[in-house]
């Protein structure tokens, strides 16, 4: 008997039909019946990232399919609610559909259009402050996300009700007494202490960011990116001498590095 499923149209109503099938008791997939919404959450934050990815690479034929992949984990966690009662993805749909017209008076609503992005963006955060109501100015600020995001999100929060250094030139001073300070807690070998240095500086190099309009993340992640390449560099260099790294020693792979940073800065800039 052929399946129902081969038989659908492709759209949504197929992808949850294939979602709910993987989660049958008697049917499914044993991986998929084991997991739960903490074991899927990291998938979903992984997705999110593969898109992110795709699109910093300008990889349009992969952000289909990456795009895809985060829309399943939606469905997932979504299936698991309407197991347990929870609610179901037609409330996912509900949800955000509401907010969306909610937060966009200039356009389901009387509001005037004739506002810039950075004020919309300001209608749009204090909607989102009535929306939490009486909670606390940081609330609501997710957990999950990366250390540097989150850091620069709770900055942002604390400086619209006035929390924040007014000159850049401030942020910089404590950066450099946030370094002293770890600088003296490494001489304590403490690793408690000097971990707890280590963040307020990562935390002031991160509102730093934020004052000169960089996002912490992406310029963390930019940096990652030149570091894979300029050691591939290295790494090739020593191969074609017949040698690894581990055959080397810092003298010659730094002259290797130079010589990858000389060569990017050589190339033409497309």
């Amino acid at each position: 008997m052929a399946d129902p499923i081969f038989d659908m149209p492709d759209g949504l109503p197929r992808l949850r039909a294939v979602m709910a099938r993987l989660r049958d008791p008697e049917h499914g997939c044993p991986w998929d019946l084991e997991q739960d919404f903490a074991s899927i959450a990291p998938y979903t934050i992984e997705e999110a990232y593969e898109v992110a990815d795709a699109i910093a690479r300008g990889a349009m034929d992969e952000l289909p399919g990456e795009l895809g992949d985060l829309l399943f984990q939606s469905v997932y966690h979504a299936q698991m609610a309407e197991e347990a009662g929870h609610f179901d993805f037609d409330d996912v749909i509900a949800a955000i559909t509401a907010k969306m017209i909610h937060r966009h008076p200039h356009v389901f609503g009387d509001s005037s259009r004739d506002k810039s992005a950075a004020e919309q963006t300001a209608d749009w955060e204090s909607a989102k402050a009535r929306e939490r109501g009486t909670a606390g100015v940081l609330d609501g600020v997710a957990l999950g996300l990366p250390a540097l995001t989150r850091a620069e999100k709770l900055q942002k929060r604390a400086a619209r009700v006035g929390f924040d250094w007014p000159e850049t030139a401030q942020v910089a001073a404590k950066i450099a007494e946030e370094a002293a300070e770890l600088g003296a807690a490494a001489e304590t070998q403490d690793p408690a202490q000097v971990a707890d240095e280590m963040g307020d500086l990562l935390f002031s190099l991160a509102n730093l960011a934020r004052h000169l309009g960089v996002d912490p993340e992406a310029a963390l992640r930019a940096t990652n990116d030149k570091f894979t390449r300029r050691f591939a560099h290295v790494e090739a260099e020593l191969a074609a001498r017949g040698r690894r790294p581990e055959d080397s020693d810092l003298t010659e792979m730094d002259a290797f590095w130079t010589d990858a940073k000389r060569r990017e800065k050589a190339a033409p800039r497309g």
